[in-house]
């Protein structure tokens, strides 16, 4: 990806929008875990919307990691992740698939604030439906060049990212969220047996491609979700 102004820019609004939802998604999983018994993570300082205690413990996905996925694709992946008790989540299944649905569900309700702001924007006639969509940093644009440009590509990025956050995490393969969320549904006996299996130490890898395989496979018929939902009929 060539590094013109514009990118540069660009690139700027998108790290603010993933710094944001990611630390949003591990406050979260924190701030479950502390109502539900485990204060680790708030011990560590993840009961926070300021990212920095999250980058401190993972530089490398939070900052990093963006940086570059953005040079080469034009958008940002990442990780982080909140500490969080092995024995408390071993006696408490359950509490600890609410834990790992808390951060898919914050990132599903930034993506609804973010929506729902692009949508307020085409009412008040300030923004306008893109001629195409195929872009993740585009999903809404000015109708006036200025600072509503900034908004617009804001808004894009926030609602694209936090909805890929969400459907993403929600996959059931380690070490995604969604593997523990598969815990509210089995009994407790059967939760700690599977517990025990997800900690194979290549299952993560393998959860990770698979995951990306999948998710790869459907991303954009699972995008158009968002597409209709902002421009209803509009695209089909």
């Amino acid at each position: 990806m060539e590094m013109s102004p514009d990118a540069i820019a660009l690139g700027l609004i998108w790290f603010v929008a993933f710094l944001f939802s990611t630390t949003v998604h591990e406050a979260a999983h924190a701030l479950a875990a502390m109502k539900l018994g485990d204060s680790t993570a708030y011990h560590g300082g993840q009961v926070s919307l300021n990212p920095w205690p999250h980058i401190r413990r993972s530089p490398f996905g939070m900052v990093v990691v963006p940086l570059i996925s953005y040079a080469l694709n034009g958008w940002m992946f990442g990780w982080a992740s909140a500490p969080y008790d092995p024995q408390w989540a071993d006696r408490h299944p359950r509490r600890a698939g609410w834990m790992a649905l808390a951060g898919p569900l914050s990132n599903l309700v930034l993506a609804i604030l973010a929506g729902l702001l692009i949508r307020l924007g085409l009412g008040l006639g300030r923004f306008e439906a893109p001629r195409v969509i195929n872009d993740l940093s585009v999903l809404t644009v000015a109708v006036e060049p200025g600072v509503m440009e900034g908004l617009a590509a804001l808004l894009s990025a926030t609602c694209a990212l936090n909805f890929i956050l969400f459907a993403f995490n929600l996959l059931p393969f380690p070490p995604l969220d969604g593997s523990a969320v598969v815990q509210l549904i089995l009994p407790e006996k059967v939760s700690r047996k599977y517990r025990e299996f997800l900690r194979q130490p290549m299952l993560a890898l393998a959860g990770i491609v698979l995951a990306w395989k999948i998710f790869g496979e459907v991303f954009w018929p699972v995008f158009g979700l968002l597409i209709d939902a902002l421009y209803p009929g509009v695209y089909r």
